[in-house]
């Protein structure tokens, strides 16, 4: 007997030095991380205002931690294969991922994007906001929010709006203004902003929530004509267009946004050091220049202020799906 319980009490130490060692170890790498280039995936091909964003505070990260951070681009499924690949990536700390509101749309687009966009992933930041500005055809009688309503109301058949594509943030900003309103208003789908754009400048749609960095230059020029900002406050840039909220809607805000996760499970010590590179990153000057050209509102804070955002994105746009009846392309 005492052979057995002198036998149990020497496995159950050398079970409890090799579980010590372990976490010992696990400490040691996380306090030496990084010791490789980090991989940072964007779920849309190069050139787009995602990847935009990622290689405009990648550098900066790059940095402040001396290590590599490297843009991986991996388009398709409206950003949920970059989304899946980093779900199912190690959570060590050297994946990471350009999340955005498309994330929080999704998970009520599509039955099964093989991840979640809350329970998988690590939030470590935000980093910026762009709203969507509403602009319409200059040749439309239409200079202010009540004239658009007014047209939409008049006109037999409505008024069209165009997008990027169904379940969009650009589709769903038109789809939350109609059901705030109940207006007669045609959504007209394209693939990307690009072409829809194109479409509004020759008149064959009437009007667009587009992201305020795409239609700037086409404002500026005169070529299209600004109605109603979708962001709580005016932009400095366009200090005469009035928010939509302040036009009668009070409450109504959407805004582009993108934020920096981690698969779940990432060590928090990694988490809170990349959410200081990130912070940094957002503080420089010539990222705060960069960012206002944009039309994008850096928003630095926590990893929790991140989760809370998401959780809500998540919840708020699913009663707009639902009711849109958008469906994934």
């Amino acid at each position: 007997m005492k052979k057995n319980k002198f036998r149990q009490a020497m496995i159950l130490a050398a079970s409890l030095s090799i579980t010590l060692l372990a976490n010992s170890s696990a400490t040691a790498q996380e306090a030496g991380w990084p010791t490789k280039p980090i991989r940072f995936v964007v779920g849309y091909a190069a050139g787009g205002s995602t990847d935009v964003m990622a290689r405009l505070i990648a550098p900066k990260i790059s940095e402040e931690l001396k290590q590599s951070v490297i843009v991986e681009n991996k388009a398709g499924g409206n950003s949920n294969i970059g989304a899946q690949m980093v779900a199912s990536a190690s959570p060590d700390g050297y994946t990471l991922y350009l999340f955005t509101i498309a994330n929080t749309i999704n998970a009520s687009l599509y039955g099964n994007m093989g991840y979640d966009p809350v329970r998988s992933f690590e939030p470590v930041g935000l980093i910026a906001k762009i709203p969507n500005l509403l602009v319409v055809n200059p040749a439309l009688p239409i200079k202010t929010l009540s004239d658009y309503i007014k047209f939409a109301k008049e006109s037999k058949d409505g008024i069209t709006f165009a997008s990027s594509g169904s379940g969009s943030s650009i589709h769903l900003s038109g789809e939350m203004f109609k059901m705030k309103t109940g207006l007669n208003m045609l959504h007209v789908p394209y693939r990307g902003s690009a072409p829809a754009v194109t479409d509004l400048l020759a008149g064959q749609v009437q009007s667009m929530f587009d992201n305020t960095p795409s239609a700037m230059p086409h404002v500026k020029s005169g070529k299209l004509r600004p109605i109603a900002i979708t962001s709580k406050t005016r932009s400095p840039l366009l200090p005469d267009v009035p928010t939509v909220s302040e036009s009668g809607f009070s409450g109504f805000e959407v805004q582009s946004w993108f934020g920096l996760s981690a698969p779940a499970g990432t060590p928090k010590p990694v988490v809170e050091r990349l959410n200081a590179a990130l912070n940094k990153a957002l503080a420089d000057p010539a990222v705060k220049h960069r960012l206002a050209e944009l039309v994008a509102a850096p928003a630095p804070g926590t990893p929790d202020t991140m989760r809370n955002f998401v959780i809500q994105e998540v919840d708020g746009w699913r009663e707009v799906v639902k009711t849109s009846g958008a469906k994934a392309e």
